[in-house]
């Protein structure tokens, strides 16, 4: 068996329509396109959310809010999840936060936050730590860098 005689199955492929070959096509005449208005037009078509002249819904519904294109999205990291994964002296940077997975997504915005207790030295490379789980850490022997 060779690839030149596969065929597909009975019923698997249709007949492609051909339209404006004549009325005995059954797709002659208007080629299946109706009597006149913009849709049998060439490029005759309604872009979307075209409601006919009438108002547009998107523009009918009152607007509200602020949507702040500049806002920056933090994963936040508790100690307690470095507590769980990270045994003591270990290195943790963003590498290793996504290796373990705790982090997900590589280039996410991560910040250490103090929900947790910490009773090992660990070192942190990290660019936004709070303060109060800077001070956890620094009391337990560890050290924060925090890097750009």
């Amino acid at each position: 068996m060779d690839l030149g005689s596969l065929k597909a199955p009975a019923g698997a492929t249709k007949k492609r329509k051909r339209v404006g070959r004549g009325d005995a096509s059954g797709h002659g005449g208007t080629s299946g396109k109706g009597h006149k208005g913009q849709k049998a037009r060439s490029g005759g078509k309604v872009r979307v959310a075209f409601e006919g002249g009438q108002m547009p819904m998107a523009r009918r519904l009152p607007k509200r809010g602020f949507r702040n294109p500049f806002r920056k999205q933090y994963v936040a990291v508790n100690i307690l999840d470095i507590c769980r994964k990270f045994g003591k002296g270990a290195v943790i940077d963003e590498a290793a936060l996504l290796q373990s997975g705790i982090v997900r997504k590589e280039g996410s915005n991560i910040k250490i936050l103090a929900k947790g207790d910490i009773d090992f030295p660990v070192t942190l490379k990290i660019a936004r730590v709070s303060p109060a789980a800077k001070n956890k850490i620094t009391a337990a022997g560890g050290s924060v860098e925090e890097v750009i």
